[in-house]
């Protein structure tokens, strides 16, 4: 299946949708978050493809979602997002990623980008040293 640009459709600026009419199993729209040069770079790779496969899934609700940093996966899209309602929901080894952590980084904080400014950089540091990811050095657990 290929999916061309005239099938995907403009919700908003930063919002796509390849609607569940695209192919007949889908229970949900596929919907992608990325600005219109990102989103002719996301369909170079087969992504969208496996995005429209978690759009067909048993118990998937809402709408199959891909993230700015969507790339071909093993199955399940890389930046992909699915909600699945039990007891007819499924599970996905490959919905959590074989690359987790592969540079999507997320923190909410009440502080004022004004007052932060002059500290992102210590900051970001901090933050890398502070939260765990990945095997590399720091982590609890030794792997060789």
């Amino acid at each position: 299946m290929k999916i061309n640009k005239t099938d995907i459709h403009k919700i908003e600026d930063f919002l796509w949708e390849i609607p569940k009419a695209f192919r007949p199993n889908m229970r949900v729209p596929a919907r992608v978050l990325a600005s219109e040069a990102l989103l002719d770079a996301i369909m170079e790779d087969r992504s969208l493809v496996q995005l429209v496969n978690v759009a067909s899934l048993p118990g998937i609700k809402g709408a199959s979602l891909v993230m700015p940093d969507v790339h071909e996966g093993y199955g399940f899209p890389i930046g992909g997002v699915a909600a699945t309602l039990h007891p007819d929901g499924a599970i996905s080894p490959g919905g959590i990623g074989y690359d987790i952590n592969c540079g999507v980084r997320l923190l909410t904080s009440d502080q004022k980008i004004a007052d932060i400014k002059d500290k992102l950089e210590m900051l970001s540091k901090e933050l890398y040293a502070q939260v765990p990811s990945g095997m590399g050095k720091g982590g609890q657990i030794k792997l060789s």
